[in-house]
């Protein structure tokens, strides 16, 4: 079967390279019927799984049909399959360029998304690069809800990176989005998550403004989320490791998105000379008492904090 594949691709090329080809009669190349048969080509190397060929022939596809600029994005993905993931990101990254001076912004940013989830596994600071220009594509296109989407994204993986600055801003832009898109519930979580980081960065008085600043937002002041923050200041601030350690130990951290969660159980009070709870059993890395919800083996990535 495989060899079938492979004997038509080299059909398909041949084809193609008659295309090109000029004589007495035949004055121009014909550019879109070697393209098609490029293009033929590549799928009869993909089915046979000869991935390497198929690239290229994806790429010829996109020498002679400049319109098609999917051909160079398959491309990537056929380096994907050989576990090539930096050669496969720069040919998708290409291929967003193409597609924005082609007018189609949308497919740009469907496309680095799609970049940064393949890259994540093994290139967190890559993938962060590429949902922030997803997200900026969006963003410039009025799509808020798909760029606050790949913002939250990258505020994620910035705080798994110990990039807190970097995260304190990224957060702080998501809010604004999700206020001018009117999602207020999502607003007061993202609140939470800025006080959690700003409290690692060691800086108290910029958690505080951030609680403050909300109390504008409809529905905060009183709320599940604006209580637990005001509580969880006042512990921080009072050196009471108990009353922190009630807090980020709640269901209402404890079940936040993973990176944040564990923010939350490794946080610990300045001098850490307050009132302590006073657990046997109190887990390494927290301030006692029960486990999070977050992934067990990685409870100790933040361990002792970050301020």
């Amino acid at each position: 079967m495989a060899a079938q594949k492979i004997n038509e691709a080299h059909e398909h090329i041949t084809k193609a390279e008659k295309c090109l080809k000029t004589s007495l009669t035949k004055w121009k190349p014909d550019f879109d019927s070697a393209a098609s048969e490029y293009a033929k080509a590549a799928v009869c190397f993909k089915n046979a799984k000869q991935y390497d060929q198929a690239k290229d022939a994806y790429l010829k596809e996109a020498e002679y049909h400049t319109e098609n600029k999917t051909a160079i994005e398959q491309a990537g993905m056929m380096m994907k399959e050989q576990k090539k993931m930096p050669e496969a990101i720069q040919y998708i990254e290409k291929a967003c360029m193409m597609y924005m001076e082609n007018g189609t912004p949308d497919t740009a940013a469907m496309a680095l998304d799609r970049a940064g989830k393949l890259i994540e596994p093994i290139n967190l600071e890559k993938a962060v690069d590429l949902y922030q220009k997803a997200a900026g594509v969006f963003e410039n296109e009025d799509r808020l809800r798909q760029a606050v989407e790949l913002l939250g994204k990258a505020s994620r993986l910035l705080v798994r990176l110990k990039r807190l600055d970097e995260a304190a801003v990224a957060l702080q832009k998501e809010k604004n989005m999700y206020k001018e898109i009117e999602n207020f519930p999502m607003c007061f979580k993202k609140t939470t998550a800025q006080v959690l980081v700003h409290l690692h960065r060691g800086d108290f008085v910029a958690a505080d403004k951030c609680v403050r600043e909300s109390y504008s937002l409809p529905g905060y002041s009183g709320s599940e989320d604006c209580v637990a923050m005001e509580t969880l200041l006042q512990g921080y601030d009072e050196q009471d490791e108990d009353q922190v350690y009630r807090v980020c130990n709640s269901p209402l951290l404890k079940y936040m998105d993973n990176d944040y969660a564990k923010l939350a159980i490794s946080l610990k009070v300045p001098g850490g000379g307050g009132k302590k709870k006073k657990a046997a059993a109190a887990p390494q890395g927290g301030a006692g008492g029960a486990p999070s919800a977050a992934k067990d083996e990685e409870d100790d990535e933040y361990e002792g904090g970050l301020c």
